[in-house]
């Protein structure tokens, strides 16, 4: 079977234990407001550009066959004077993304691979494969956990770790930041407490998103279901998130900010009973 796949980071530190490969799955149902990852939103192949070094020339515009709507022909790539123009999204076969992983284990014993988005759900019988033929090393995956319950079930039975994304507890604001309703989301975090494999919720922590004190008790009373106490990462918004979207020819229009101490402090208190860190 075969995925498309927008990049892939080796000896990756911050998404799993050990040193790991990180491969980035093309494509997401959700539409993050803050999302630093914009090439990796459309599930298609796209033609980026970087704005850094473009001398103006204009040889792009006068060799595209289509200006109004990309068909990949490619002819910009070629032109460019300084190779700015590349595509963004490879298709890979599960067996030979697999090798290619795998060639890295001599130095992965104490890490593995972690498969990232994007979303993976979205390519679940691509990720069901890989995980099958990973088996070998540590697997893990990163989620918003928005898919189908049958493929989340299915992707869970073959991973070793899952880091699962809580960004917003009640479902509307969720909607307004994220473009989907977390109810099935929600639903996947409960399934992932009670299914024996270790996890661990991050939340992108973006001040007057979710730093309020309504939603850190909403979040307190849904992680109080957990057998155990769960581990959460809050992960401080990226004030560089809209650096690649003249890549994507994307506008980043947002202005969030980061949370002030009284922010982090007011999650420390409410959420003591569980095993939380704070990561930029």
């Amino acid at each position: 079977m075969k995925g498309l796949i927008f990049s892939i980071e080796e000896f990756a530190l911050y998404d799993g234990p050990g040193i790991r490969v990180n491969v980035f799955f093309k494509g997401c149902p959700l539409r993050c407001r803050w999302c630093h990852n914009p090439e990796g939103l459309s599930p298609e192949k796209q033609i980026v550009r970087s704005p850094n070094g473009c001398i103006g020339c204009g040889a792009c515009r006068d060799v595209c066959e289509s200006p109004e709507s990309c068909v990949l022909c490619r002819k910009c790539i070629i032109t460019c004077p300084r190779g700015l123009i590349r595509v963004c999204g490879e298709e890979w076969d599960s067996e030979a993304l697999a090798k290619h992983i795998l060639k890295f284990s001599p130095i992965l014993s104490n890490g593995g691979v972690t498969f990232s988005g994007g979303e993976v759900l979205m390519q679940a019988d691509f990720l069901s494969e890989l995980l099958d033929r990973t088996a070998s090393l540590h697997r893990a995956i990163e989620t918003s956990g928005f898919g189908s319950t049958e493929a989340f079930e299915r992707v869970l039975s073959k991973t070793d770790l899952v880091y699962f994304d809580l960004k917003v507890m009640d479902g509307e604001k969720h909607k307004l930041y994220t473009g989907v309703d977390n109810a099935v989301i929600l639903k996947h975090a409960k399934m992932l407490m009670h299914s024996g494999v270790p996890y661990v919720f991050r939340v992108p922590f973006i001040k007057d998103v979710n730093t309020d004190e309504e939603n850190l008790q909403r979040l307190k009373a849904f992680l109080s279901e957990a057998p155990t106490p769960p581990t959460v990462e809050f992960l401080l918004y990226n004030k560089m998130a809209g650096a690649k979207y003249p890549l994507a020819g994307m506008a980043y229009t947002e202005h969030f900010e980061q949370p002030d101490e009284a922010d982090i402090e007011r999650a420390k208190r409410i959420l003591r009973a569980f095993n939380i860190s704070f990561r930029k």
